[in-house]
């Protein structure tokens, strides 16, 4: 049936002129049409380029001037933000889906020029199927925490080898809960995860804590992510006799620690932390139920990884220093950054890609995330990690969310 929907929407596509290596934009919160935004756009080897809803003014205008689309698939609540900015010179079409709206100087659809009953009549036969392995699946936009947000060029080698290499203990039984959202890596390389193996998945629009245990037991939920704040918000639920009354297997967490150790044990879960970025392919994770708190695991096969100084030289066990990857298969990290030639090759200085992240490991081998480098508060000579004390702060009962600010 999805697949029937997917030809039926890249005919659609196809019909308002997109064609293989177009860029079409897609700002949807987590949907059905979302999923089929980017299948389709796929399909005929089209760019499906996501952007976060939460986008607005300044930022919301160079992202879409930056992704030199034609096209772009907006939620009807958010359309608005468009008439407020420059859309720029290659933005000529909107389809507008989950209610109506106009936006100013485009041609706008709605949502069923799209997505209306796909009745095999209306799918053409002539459909690119199939690209190369190394052309791009989508572009996904930084946080920009450290500057401008860049454009993440990433093929369709790197979205496998995150995923479903890296997470190779998910099988043809397993049920993902979707709760990450599809504009970022942590929420696409779930949906990519459940197409490898041929599981399913359950795609909601983001996570509650109230809501978390009645969609893992209403959709019999097999597997899941749990990053940040996720596991103190769980752990702050009132016990009950029927935590361990579920189908949830096994969890990627981010981070691992006394909350997520705690929560393991309570429910019955078998958790497992690991890192990863857009740039790159989840290149550290760990066992299950990891003995040693804080860890991110250790490399996994057909990776390197190395903690160096300034000059890319290599550091002992114990010292902090920037973590840098490379691969041994080819296209499994990211292509560059679009339309930023010095960023990436900044990036990817002397055949390994810098993650910008600080890190140290032990005489075992496993990795410990610090901070980013440029995101670190430094009080009187010592550096502090960020991270670390929001980390603590998060888990006092009485705090929603925190963020650590140097004054």
């Amino acid at each position: 049936e999805v697949l029937t929907l997917t030809r039926f929407t890249a005919s659609r596509f196809k019909n308002m002129g997109v064609e293989a290596g177009d860029h079409v934009l897609s700002w949807q919160p987590n949907n059905k049409e979302a999923v089929l935004t980017w299948f389709g756009l796929n399909f005929i080897g089209a760019v499906y380029v996501p952007m976060n809803t939460a986008y607005r003014g300044n930022l919301l205008q160079n992202l879409i001037q930056l992704s030199d689309a034609k096209l772009l698939v907006c939620n009807a609540r958010l359309a608005d933000r468009l008439n407020a900015i420059d859309l720029g010179p290659t933005l000529n079409s909107v389809v507008i889906t989950g209610g109506d709206f106009s936006v100013n100087n485009v041609t706008c659809y709605s949502a069923s020029h799209l997505f209306g009953f796909a009745n095999e009549v209306d799918i053409d036969d002539d459909l690119i199927e199939r690209g190369e392995p190394w052309d791009p699946t989508y572009i996904i936009f930084t946080s920009g925490t450290t500057g401008p947000s860049k454009a993440v060029l990433s093929s369709y080698v790197q979205l496998y080898a995150t995923g479903a290499e890296a997470h190779n203990y998910i099988d043809q039984f397993d049920r993902i809960l979707v709760n990450l959202p599809l504009f970022h890596v942590g929420g696409t390389v779930l949906v990519a995860i459940t197409v490898t193996f041929g599981c399913s998945c359950v795609v909601v629009d983001g996570f509650s804590s109230d809501r978390f245990w009645p969609v893992i037991r209403r959709h019999d939920i097999t597997t899941a992510c749990l990053l940040g704040a996720m596991t103190p918000f769980l752990l702050k639920q009132p016990p009950s006799k029927k935590d361990k009354e579920h189908t949830l297997r096994h969890v990627i967490t981010v981070p691992w620690n006394e909350n997520a150790a705690a929560l393991a044990s309570r429910h019955g879960l078998k958790m497992r932390t690991a890192f990863n970025m857009t740039e790159i392919c989840t290149p550290l994770i760990s066992d299950f139920n990891p003995k040693i708190l804080g860890s991110c695991g250790k490399p996994r096969q057909g990776i390197e990884v190395r903690v160096v100084d300034e000059f890319d030289q290599t550091l002992p066990p114990g010292e902090i220093g920037e973590l840098i990857v490379r691969t041994d298969r080819p296209w499994s990290m990211n292509s560059g950054y679009y339309k930023n030639p010095g960023a990436t090759a900044l990036a990817w200085r002397n055949g390994w890609f810098h993650t910008g992240d600080a890190f140290r490991y032990d005489e075992d081998n496993n990795f410990f995330f610090i901070d980013r480098i440029k995101d670190a508060i430094r009080r009187r000579g010592e550096n502090i990690s960020s991270f670390e004390i929001e980390s603590e702060v998060s888990a006092h009962p009485d705090v929603a969310d925190v963020a650590a600010v140097a004054v």
